[in-house]
């Protein structure tokens, strides 16, 4: 060989970028499908039926045909297919979502599509780099060993690099370009005899799937005009989008995955329904002036209460940093304000280790139909109480449905909070406008004193507590750390 160390290095970099494919095609779905565990489930289970495939392949047709230029154009057709990524996302993901085909078979197929072929490409690197170089050395134990070693360090530094790094720093549209970019240059440095000719159409092939992947990109904001903003974290894909309502008032939405998290609110009134129950601290805790609320995202509300209530605190858990720099960019979110406090954390990581005690705690935490589980169970209500005053209470917005298949979600956690609280109420906030078995927001109040409306504040607020469900019965199991069988 030229270069001795040469497959190892294509081990180790088709490794890296197949564990790199992988989180960037659960960020390309996400928008669509959602990032519960069911999606990851088929992503992981569907890039590793291909690798299989892969290294079948690969293994029969490197014995046949060991040829470096072989595994060049292996390489090269995977730079192909993840180029076309952008297009398979506007022309094959979005219009599949909006199907009636079940969710699993839905996210298996467009598993399949975005990168099953590229991570089959990937795989067959592998055997042949055993094969090749096996074959001169003689050690085919010895050899398969290393290679193995190089490829699985390879997708070690891949998945790190791209969680930490190159996804929330670059976004996936530009990972997918430095992917084929890359992959392309290995292509041409493998190639046996590379003549004029060959270096011709090699720049050739890379302008135009440089040229591809700028077509795809500008195709998805002309098919998606909407969108003010796509971009990317360390934990999700985020879509700032403009909305108009009937009477021609623009606004802006924040979306995560599939969850409308946050809309804009015009002359400090909230316009989504579910945030204006968080008020109802004002008629079961009317002293309250420390709040916390878990889950910032636009920071809608956070900004409506400080504006509302000048004279009281709220300290906001926020896990996501990029959700704060775009709530200040789009949202008229004001970080200055000196009776607003940010954590950029976890919500049960600050639960677990907050010293102070609040009055009211809001948890607006949900993505969609997705609720992060570690905030839904047992010992996260516990660790919610011991940072409640005496009489504090928690206000908690569910998604889902009283009946049928969704229910399972506000089941669970009404036990739960019945097993935690002395009093908990539930609201149907709009059980005019739906029925049982639709999915809808519910609200959960839970306080360690009886919850008694206060006098002064009862008018005020009638229309709020007409919604209360005084019958709703619950027979589930309660949700626990070691069994939660909600949320993602």
């Amino acid at each position: 060989m030229k270069n001795k160390y040469i497959l190892e290095i294509v081990a180790f970099i088709t490794g890296g970028i197949g564990m790199i494919v992988e989180l960037v095609a659960s960020r390309i779905l996400s928008p669509y499908l959602g990032n519960s565990n069911l999606i990851w489930t088929c992503i992981i289970g569907m890039m590793l039926a291909f690798m299989s495939l892969g290294y079948y392949i690969g293994g029969k047709i490197s014995d046949k045909h060991p040829k470096l230029n072989l595994l060049s154009l292996f390489l090269l057709d995977a730079g192909i297919f993840i180029c076309l990524i952008p297009l398979i996302e506007i022309y094959v993901i979005k219009p599949l979502s909006n199907t009636s085909l079940s969710l699993p078979l839905i996210a298996i197929i467009t598993s399949t599509i975005t990168f099953g072929i590229p991570s089959m490409l990937l795989a067959m690197a592998s055997p042949f780099a055993v094969k090749l170089e096996g074959d001169e050395l003689g050690n085919i134990g010895k050899t398969s060993g290393r290679i193995s070693a190089c490829s699985t360090v390879g997708s070690i530094v891949g998945t790190f690099l791209a969680g930490f790094l190159l996804i929330p720093k670059l976004g996936v549209k530009n990972v997918i370009l430095m992917i084929v970019i890359i992959l392309c240059i290995l292509s041409f440095l493998l190639r046996e005899d590379k003549d004029i000719k060959y270096i011709i159409k090699a720049i050739i092939m890379l302008v135009l799937l440089v040229f591809l992947y700028f077509i795809g990109k500008q195709l998805f904001f002309k098919k998606n005009s909407d969108i003010l903003l796509d971009t990317d974290s360390q934990y999700s894909r985020i879509w700032v989008k403009k909305i108009h309502d009937s009477g021609g008032n623009e606004f802006n939405t924040l979306q995560v995955d599939l969850g409308l998290e946050s809309i804009d609110s015009k002359d400090n009134e909230l316009s989504s329904t579910y945030l204006k129950y968080y008020d109802l601290f004002e008629i079961y805790k009317p002293d309250t002036n420390n709040v916390l609320m878990i889950g910032g995202a636009a920071y809608t509300y956070p900004t409506y209460y400080l504006n509302k209530y000048p004279d009281k605190k709220i300290d906001v858990v926020e896990i996501d940093p990029k959700m704060t720099e775009i709530a200040k960019q789009f949202f008229n979110l004001d970080t200055n304000n000196s009776n607003l406090k940010i954590y950029h954390e976890d919500g049960r990581r600050y639960l677990n280790t907050n010293t102070k005690k609040y009055d009211c705690i809001l948890i607006d935490a949900f993505k969609g139909l997705n609720a992060p589980f570690q905030l839904t169970t047992y010992e996260a209500m516990q660790q919610v109480k011991r940072s409640l005053s005496d009489d504090g209470i928690v206000i908690t917005n569910i998604v889902g449905s009283l009946t049928g298949t969704n229910s399972k979600m506000i089941k669970y956690e009404y036990a739960t909070y019945k097993a935690v609280f002395d009093d908990v109420k539930i609201f149907q906030i709009q059980k005019d406008y739906f029925n049982d078995d639709e999915i809808q927001n519910i609200i959960l109040i839970g306080s360690n004193k009886k919850l008694e409306p206060d006098e002064n504040n009862t008018e005020k607020y009638k229309n709020y507590l007409d919604k209360e469900l005084t019958q709703f019965q619950c027979v589930e199991k309660i949700a626990t750390d070691d069994l939660c069988p909600i949320g993602i």
